[in-house]
């Protein structure tokens, strides 16, 4: 597949992102394993990175210049293989094979088994602290490359999120945005009843970072935002943006149950009716 040309115009990015959860739920319910909830809250935003934001050359993946993109929240895998595949890093045909046995394409990303993967995560809490090293080693080459990282907001629970963020506001990484992605829902049910992280914005602000908050299924918003942040210096950027876990299927959104669900034969065609739909 022929690498996409990237672009600015919300519209199309929006289209972009209705394929991009097609192809997550196609894929989820072949594999019959998997997590629909927070990939598809979080397709809009990865849409917009990879199709607009990021600087990178899926045709030459280990290209020195190129933006770094981390899945902090590596049990949304799906979001990133699709978003991956649909730039043109290899054949969305692999889509189908998630979670097999020998496929590229495990539960959780793989940088050693999948070109354009950076970082290998699943393990919660660590990805911020991953991206803080790149940024840092970016800054020391000199190099105008920026650094992505997309947490959970039930992540943002687990203390080593924290001692990053210090650490980020501390040595002032302005080449480093983080994006959290505030669906509000973890596995076990409302992130407030689980462990309250609220209020979010203070928090990050008092580690020295610029906070934005977005809505983050407002196409144009989030790609304003990422243009924005990259003009802040002096201190790294954080964008909160809210979501709706399951965002684009009427009867997964909003439903815990449905984090690490995946869609039946039956929901996908009926998802696929609803995603049809919403396109026109």
């Amino acid at each position: 597949m022929a690498p996409v040309t990237p672009t600015r115009d919300s519209g199309a990015l929006a289209e972009q992102a209705r394929k991009v959860r097609i192809e997550i739920l196609k894929m989820l319910t072949a594999s019959g394993s998997g997590h629909t909830g927070g990939s598809l809250s979080s397709a809009d935003i990865v849409t917009a990175l990879y199709f607009y934001k990021l600087r990178h050359r899926p045709l030459e993946p280990d290209w020195p210049g190129r933006d770094r993109f981390i899945l902090s929240k590596g049990h949304a895998a799906p979001v990133l293989y699709t978003a991956l595949a649909l730039s043109g890093y290899f054949d969305t045909g692999l889509l189908k094979d998630l979670r097999k046995i020998g496929c590229p394409l495990q539960g959780h990303p793989s940088s050693k088994l999948l070109k354009g993967v950076e970082v290998s995560t699943g393990s919660l809490g660590q990805g911020l602290s991953i991206a803080n090293g790149i940024a840092l080693g970016l800054r020391l080459d000199n190099s105008p490359a920026r650094v992505y990282c997309l947490l959970g907001d039930g992540e943002t629970q687990e203390g080593q999120v924290w001692e990053a963020a210090m650490t980020a506001g501390h040595y002032m990484l302005d080449n480093l945005c983080a994006i959290v992605d505030l669906n509000e829902l973890q596995i076990d049910g409302k992130c407030e009843d689980v462990m309250k992280v609220e209020p979010v914005a203070g928090k990050w602000r008092a580690f020295n970072w610029h906070v934005f908050e977005i809505d983050g299924h407002n196409m144009s918003q989030i790609i304003d935002t990422l243009d924005e942040a990259e003009h802040i210096k002096g201190k790294p950027s954080v964008i909160l943006a809210r979501t709706v876990k399951g965002k684009g299927v009427s009867f997964f959104e909003g439903k815990a149950e449905y984090h690490g669900v995946t869609p039946t034969a039956e929901e996908l065609e009926k998802a696929l009716k609803e995603l049809s739909s919403n396109g026109k």
